[in-house]
């Protein structure tokens, strides 16, 4: 009868599996998009807020002291013009898009008023959500179909999460 200790066992074990171990991880190695790096660098001061389409990134970018949202395609590495959605004066918070990239939530503020929108890239139009019960949006996520929208509502100091079918 052979009899190993839990010591020279665990370290069999690990001589054994380490390498394995190590052989995976690097082929899940974590890299930076050198690319899309460069192209966010070169559009914008700065970006925040960003969310994922399936090849939509939409962020809201810092141009020239003003936030506004920014859709880029990820396959082209372009920015593109989303008419009617960014207002003159308001100030974006938060944003989000559907995975076709059709759909754009956006929580923004204008002469004191934090509203909610959902802009809808077919038609160029940004149309105005109300929230019942009255409360005052913060952060938004829409769905990847773009058929619900998950709502951080403030209301009597509170937070809540509403979830609205557009």
């Amino acid at each position: 009868m052979i009899n190993f200790s839990k010591k020279s066992l665990l370290s069999g074990v690990l001589i054994l599996f380490f390498p394995i171990g190590l052989a995976s991880c690097s082929l899940g190695m974590i890299r930076p998009a050198n690319e899309l790096n460069v192209l966010l660098k070169d559009s914008a001061r700065s970006h925040r807020e960003p969310s994922f389409g399936m090849r939509w990134l939409v962020t809201l970018a810092n141009h020239k002291g003003r936030d506004r949202v920014e859709l880029i395609d990820l396959r082209s590495r372009r920015s593109i013009p989303t008419p009617g959605l960014n207002r003159p004066n308001a100030q974006p918070i938060s944003v989000s898009i559907s995975a076709n990239g059709e759909r754009i939530a956006l929580v923004s503020q204008l002469s004191g008023q934090t509203e909610l929108f959902l802009y809808r890239r077919n038609v160029g139009v940004l149309q105005r959500l109300e929230i019942i019960p009255k409360g005052v949006p913060g952060k938004v996520s829409l769905d990847g179909f773009g058929k619900l929208l998950a709502v951080q509502v403030s209301r009597d100091g509170r937070w809540e999460i509403d979830l609205i079918r557009p």
